[in-house]
């Protein structure tokens, strides 16, 4: 989920707890994203709340202010749904140096094998290989230990199978 939000001015704004509740939970702060301080200009936010599972969430910003006084925003709703079939995304950024995101989404709970091989076509690491709940997902591949290269990602998640290439550069 991608929370967006801009800002006409800001004064003396050190930044937005982002706060989060589902249905069976109380609120629950997820992040803090720095404000500008004080500025006449326009600013836009991004937050990213990675691997949720499918539900209704509700979202709230708290506003704090440098001397701790703060301000909520309005709740605005989201459904989060699980994605419709299997994917395996391209990683990004790609060519990379020296780590990059894979994404991938499973339709149902179930057993996820993430490796990586070189060109030689040997195993150089094992992203994942466990029971994951249904729904997308990130994975952070640090691979500051390996040499500038073609690198082939391989999922396979019941009988789907897929692979992509990765460019390691030095």
């Amino acid at each position: 989920m991608i929370l967006n939000w801009n800002t006409a001015t800001e004064t003396n704004n050190s930044g937005f707890n982002i706060e989060r509740r589902s249905n069976e939970s109380e609120w629950k702060d997820i992040g803090f994203v720095p404000g500008f301080g004080t500025s006449s200009e326009s600013h836009s936010y991004s937050f990213i709340d990675a691997n949720l599972s499918a539900g209704s969430f509700a979202y709230k910003l708290k506003q704090i202010n440098f001397d701790g006084s703060f301000e909520y925003s309005n709740e605005v709703e989201a459904n989060v749904t699980n994605p419709a079939e299997y994917l395996l995304a391209q990683n990004h950024p790609n060519p990379f140096n020296p780590s990059t995101v894979i994404k991938f989404s499973i339709p149902v709970d179930g057993l996820v094998n993430l490796t990586v091989y070189n060109s030689l076509g040997e195993e150089v690491a094992v992203l994942a290989n466990k029971i994951l709940p249904a729904g997308s997902h990130s994975i952070n591949f640090d691979a500051s230990k390996l040499t500038s290269g073609i690198y082939i990602v391989r999922m396979t998640s019941g009988n789907f199978t897929d692979m992509i290439k990765m460019n390691l550069i030095k």
